[in-house]
C-alpha cells in the first residue's frame, strides 16, 4: 500500500467519523427524548459521548493495538486543534462571545486537568491508575453540573422520534468504529513511509481528522449566524475528551508516549490559559485578531511537529 492509498483512506476514514457523529448524535437524542430523559442528562450525556466517538473509537482503538502516540496524540493533538484552529477560524468569522460562568468554570477545569495530564505524562507513559483517576473527576464534574443544573452549552438536533433512528443510531457507532480503525492503521502505515513518528501523525493528521466534525458544525453554525458555538462549547468539548476519552483509554490500556507528548500538552496548557486571558480581558468575548492568533500558534505548531 502506498501513500496516495493511505492518504485517501484517511480521507474517506474522515467523512465516515463525521457522518457516523452526525447520526449518533441525532438519533441519540431523539431516542432519549422518547423514553423521557431531561434536557440537561442528554446534553451531559447523550450529546457529549456522541461528539466524541471520533476521538472515543480513534483513541481507544489505537491504546488496545499498543500505539500509545497516537492514542494519546490524537486528544492532546485534538484539544489544540479545537482550540487553535477551529475556535481561532470562527472568530476571524465572527467574534465570538460567552458567559462568565462558561470560562471560569470550564476554563479554570480544563487548566487544571491539562497541568494534571503534563504531570502523568512526566514520565512519558500513562497508568490505569491515572487513568482512573481522570474518569473519578469527569464523573465528580458531570455531578457537580447536575446539581447545579448547569449544562455545558451545545446544538442538540431537533426532531421527532422515527423508528428508524435506532437502526441509524446502530449504524452510526458502527460507521465511527470502523471508520476509527482504518484512520488509524493508515495513518501509522503512512507515518511510516514519510519517516515520521507515530505521535507526529496523531497529533496532527489523525487529530484533525477526529475533530472534523466540531469543525464542521462550527464552520456550519457561525455561517447561518447561529450563536450557540461558543468558546465555552469547545472548552467543554475539550474537557471531556481528556477525563473521559483518555482516562477510559489509560484505565483500559497503559500507555507509553514519544518525549514530544511533554512538550504539546505544555502547548495546550499554553492555548487554554491564553484564551481564558483573552475572554476576561475582552468582556467574555474573542475578537477576531486573537482568532488569527490562535491559528499562528496552531499552525507553527504543526510546523515544528514535522520539521522533528
Amino acid at each position: 500500500m502506498n501513500a496516495i492509498t493511505d492518504v485517501l483512506i484517511i480521507l474517506a476514514s474522515v467523512i465516515g467519523l463525521w457522518w457516523g457523529a452526525v447520526w449518533i448524535v441525532e438519533s441519540a437524542v431523539r431516542i432519549a427524548r422518547r423514553v423521557g430523559l431531561s434536557e440537561l442528562i442528554i446534553g451531559l450525556t447523550v450529546v457529549a459521548i456522541g461528539t466524541s466517538a471520533p476521538e472515543f473509537a480513534v483513541t481507544v482503538g489505537a491504546a488496545l493495538e499498543g500505539q500509545g502516540d497516537i492514542s494519546v496524540g490524537n486528544v492532546v493533538g485534538s484539544n489544540i486543534f479545537n482550540l487553535g484552529f477551529i475556535l481561532g477560524s470562527v472568530a476571524v468569522v465572527r467574534a465570538i462571545r460567552t458567559t462568565r460562568t462558561m470560562v471560569v468554570r470550564d476554563g479554570g477545569m480544563l487548566i487544571g486537568t491539562s497541568l494534571l495530564l503534563l504531570l502523568f505524562l512526566w514520565d512519558h507513559q500513562m497508568t490505569r491508575l491515572e487513568g482512573g483517576i481522570l474518569m473519578v473527576i469527569l464523573l465528580l464534574y458531570l455531578g457537580y453540573l447536575i446539581w447545579k443544573k448547569e449544562p455545558i452549552e451545545d446544538e442538540v438536533p431537533t426532531g421527532e422520534f422515527r423508528w428508524w433512528d435506532v437502526p441509524r443510531l446502530i449504524a452510526g457507532i458502527a460507521l465511527v468504529v470502523g471508520s476509527g480503525h482504518f484512520l488509524v492503521e493508515s495513518a501509522v502505515h503512512l507515518a511510516r513511509l514519510l519517516g515520521v513518528s507515530e505521535w507526529v501523525i496523531g497529533v496532527t493528521i489523525v487529530a484533525a481528522g477526529t475533530s472534523s466534525p466540531e469543525f464542521a458544525t462550527s464552520l456550519i453554525a457561525v455561517l447561518r449566524g447561529r450563536h450557540g458555538v461558543s468558546a465555552g462549547n469547545l472548552i467543554g468539548s475539550d474537557l471531556f475528551n481528556l477525563l473521559g476519552v483518555l482516562g477510559l483509554a489509560a484505565a483500559i490500556q497503559p500507555m507509553v508516549v514519544d518525549a514530544s507528548a511533554v512538550s504539546s500538552v505544555v502547548v495546550l496548557v499554553g492555548m487554554v490559559v491564553l484564551i481564558v486571558v483573552f475572554l476576561m480581558r475582552t468582556g467574555w468575548q474573542i475578537s477576531r485578531w486573537e482568532g488569527a492568533l490562535l491559528i499562528a500558534i496552531n499552525l507553527l505548531r504543526w510546523i515544528l511537529d514535522f520539521s522533528r
